[in-house]
Order: structure tokens, then C-alpha cells, then sequence
């Protein structure tokens, strides 16, 4: 089996957080490399893992004195096993000596919403996500999309053509981006994930929320994985998993938000006039990997490759989604990500806004051809909002750029991470 080592594009944005921040917090999903990274960037440092249960209980009970004296920088991984007690310690380390970079904290849950930790360190953190490996971290380089799409549309519209195929595209859905099963063949990599999400139930999800219905945690995630790509309506995800009370079915889908293994896109909605009406405010649900999802639906390269796989559409969209999410982390503009979908049914799977107003939408076809209807919904999106829309982008599996009406191109899904 192969292994790889590769740079984090975080890397740069979490050492220019330790120069502002007393605190950095560093979180994801287990097994994404949070702490290889942190222990990387604070290497003159202390380390001290919270996945030992003898240190865990030193912290828990005498976080003061466990904090004494250490070589700073500290790392403390998987800080949210220690709860309050901890995040206090450090509150009030940091209260004391206020200079910037004393502590790395890695996290495999979501720190703001862990039921165990009701202190924020505001004004004292600052909170990165390292999510699974990015396709342009795997091949090596840092990518520019988001930054293009905003800043400078028109080279996108001049990329040269794509050498990547329909199978090539399918390899790379169900590969995925945890590093430990990324070149597995198909079946190790699905016995890889059963285990590794029983892990995740056990150690986070149990550990953290005493949650009484963990082993209905993985057919909640298979349900979501059939869904990825959908709007969320809560009702119809109770109705097929049944847990207890649909209160229970939001509270055990909040869990798995909170361990990183499902992300909500946000609706979106602006005053666009009289010509749309009724925004439908249900976000869409997506699994945070594809490779995850692929092991849930026990999808393989082969059959993703098939234009009548009835999941090819939702898992290329879920990829390519998941592939700007990351690139949001080291963008240089602040870009916020939502779905639209007005009351006619006309949808767009991607807005990408900035603090300015300014607007790209994002269309996702798992077909190799694109045709100008793909550019519908988007010209309605440019002819509505005018200057503030940047420009408009199908992408697709087919090799060329090609353009599709004014300020609207069809581009290979591989632009996210060759352009």
C-alpha cells in the first residue's frame, strides 16, 4: 500500500494565525492530518495527546499544573476530550501572558458546538479547518480557482483542454482525500472507512455527547450519503431512519455536522426584483468526502463511470463542492458558499459571494458534453444582479473550455485545481 506525505496549502494561514493569535485551534475530521501538521509548525514545542487516557485524566482533573512550565509553543491534540476544564486552563494561561502563538489545539469535533465545552476563548482563538487532502494537494500544488473565479475570470475562459477522462474523474470521487486510504483498491478502501467510522462513533460522537442511539449513526450517515447533494428536509430523513422523534433526528444529524462528517450548504438568497419569488430555505446536506460517501453507497469507479449510475450526479457535484469548500481555506478573498434554488424549481448549485457583493455561480454536470440549456439558470442569475456577477461557470467532465452566453463558460471539472 502507498503512502503519501505532503504539504498542507493550510500551512501558510495557520502559521500567519499563531503571529496574531494566542490560541490556534486547528480543527477536522479524525485521520485528515491535523496533527502532523500542528506538530510540524510547533516543533520547538510541547506535545501532548489527549488520546493517552493517563494524560487525559491529569488533564481533566489538574489542567493548571499540567500547563506549568511547558515549552511554548504547546500542542494539545484532540482537545475537546478534556472538556471545560482544559479550555479554562488555557484561558486563563493566555489572559496572563498575552503574546501571540502559545498554543496549537487540534480538534476532531467541531469546537464551538461540543456539548462539553461552553467556553469559546474569544478574542483569544482563532479556528482553521484542515479538511482531507485537496486533488491540488495531491498533485502537489496550491490552487487558485476561487481567486481567478472572482478576480480574474476571463483566464479561466482561456485554460487549455483537459487530459483527465469520465474514469479518471470516477478514480478520483471514489479515492477520496484521507490520506491512509487514498491508493487502496476498492474494497480495502470500504473496510478502511467501516472501521474508521466506528472510531468516530465511539470516540467522538459517544465519548463527547452521551448520545444513548450511536449505532443508528451509521445508517443515518448511509441515508445521508444516498441524499448527498439534496436539500435537507429533516422530516423525510426521519421518516426513513426513524430515531425516536424527529427532535432525535436533528440532534443526531447536528452530531454528525459536529465531527465533520456531513457539511450543510446554506440557501441563498438576495433582492433580485420581482422575477424570483419564494426562496426555499432548506440547505443542502453533502457528505464531506467522497471517498466516505462511495464506501457508504458502496459505489466504485466502474460503476460512477456509467452515465446511467442513478448516484453519478450527486457525487460529482459533491466532489467538485467539496473541492472549492477547501479552497476557501487559503483563499485570499473571504468567500461565503450557498445554493440557490428559487420557487419555480430554477437552481444554482454553487453562488460564491464576497463581503463587496460581488457574485460567480457554479454549475455541476457529470456529462462530458455541455450544452447552452446548462446556462440557463446562470444567465438568469447575471441578467438579475448585472455588475455584481462576476461570471458563471458550468463544469463539466468533457476536456475543453467553451463558452456558453456572456460571462458564462463551460470548463473541465478539472480547472479547480489545473487552472
Amino acid at each position: 500500500m502507498e503512502t503519501i506525505a505532503l504539504n498542507r496549502n493550510l500551512e501558510q494561514v495557520v502559521r500567519q494565525h499563531l503571529d496574531a493569535f494566542r490560541v490556534v485551534m486547528i480543527q477536522g475530521a479524525r485521520q485528515t492530518g491535523k496533527t502532523t501538521l500542528a506538530r510540524q509548525i510547533a516543533a520547538s514545542g510541547t506535545f501532548l495527546g489527549l488520546d493517552d487516557n493517563d494524560l487525559l485524566r491529569i488533564a481533566r482533573e489538574d489542567p493548571v499544573g499540567l500547563l506549568a512550565g511547558l515549552q511554548r509553543p504547546v500542542v494539545i491534540d484532540e482537545v475537546q476530550r478534556a472538556g471545560d476544564s482544559l479550555v479554562r486552563a488555557i484561558k486563563m494561561a493566555v489572559d496572563i501572558d498575552r503574546a501571540p502563538g502559545q498554543f496549537v489545539l487540534t480538534g476532531s469535533a467541531d469546537f464551538l458546538t461540543v456539548p462539553n465545552i461552553s467556553e469559546s476563548l474569544a478574542g483569544r482563538v482563532g479556528i482553521l479547518e484542515l479538511s482531507p487532502f485537496s486533488q491540488g494537494e495531491i498533485a502537489g500544488r496550491k490552487e487558485r480557482f476561487l481567486d481567478r473565479l472572482i478576480n480574474e475570470p476571463a483566464a479561466l475562459r482561456s485554460i487549455q483542454a483537459s487530459a483527465v477522462t469520465v474514469a479518471e474523474y470516477a478514480e478520483r470521487i471514489c479515492g477520496g482525500g484521507y490520506p491512509e486510504p487514498l491508493f487502496m483498491d476498492h474494497r480495502n478502501r470500504r473496510a478502511w472507512f467501516d472501521s474508521y467510522l466506528k472510531t468516530v462513533v465511539a470516540r467522538d460522537v459517544a465519548d463527547l455527547t452521551r448520545a444513548r442511539r450511536t449505532r443508528e449513526i451509521p445508517r443515518l450517515l448511509r441515508t445521508l450519503a444516498a441524499r448527498t447533494a439534496n436539500q435537507l428536509v429533516v422530516s423525510t430523513i426521519h421518516k426513513q431512519v426513524g430515531l425516536g422523534s424527529i427532535n432525535t433526528t436533528s440532534t443526531y444529524l447536528a452530531y454528525l455536522e459536529m465531527v465533520h462528517l456531513v457539511d450543510m450548504l446554506p440557501a441563498w438568497s438576495a433582492n433580485l426584483g420581482t422575477r424570483v419569488s419564494r426562496v426555499r430555505h432548506h440547505p443542502k446536506v453533502y457528505i464531506t468526502d467522497t471517498g466516505l460517501a462511495a464506501a457508504m453507497l458502496n459505489a466504485s469507479p466502474k460503476s460512477l463511470a456509467r452515465p446511467t449510475d442513478p448516484a453519478r450526479g450527486q457525487m460529482f457535484e459533491t466532489f467538485a463542492v467539496n473541492e472549492v469548500r477547501r479552497q476557501c481555506g487559503w483563499s485570499d478573498l473571504r468567500i461565503d458558499l450557498f445554493h440557490y434554488r428559487d420557487g419555480n424549481g430554477r437552481e444554482v448549485d454553487l453562488i460564491c459571494e464576497t463581503p463587496d457583493g460581488r457574485v460567480a455561480g457554479i454549475e455541476i454536470k457529470a456529462a462530458a458534453t455541455t450544452k447552452l440549456e446548462h446556462a440557463h439558470n446562470l444567465s438568469l442569475l447575471r441578467d438579475n444582479l448585472g455588475d455584481r456577477f462576476t461570471t458563471g461557470v458550468v463544469l463539466y467532465s468533457g476536456t475543453l473550455a467553451l463558452p456558453l452566453g456572456e460571462r458564462i463558460t463551460a470548463l473541465p471539472l478539472s480547472t479547480l485545481w489545473e487552472a
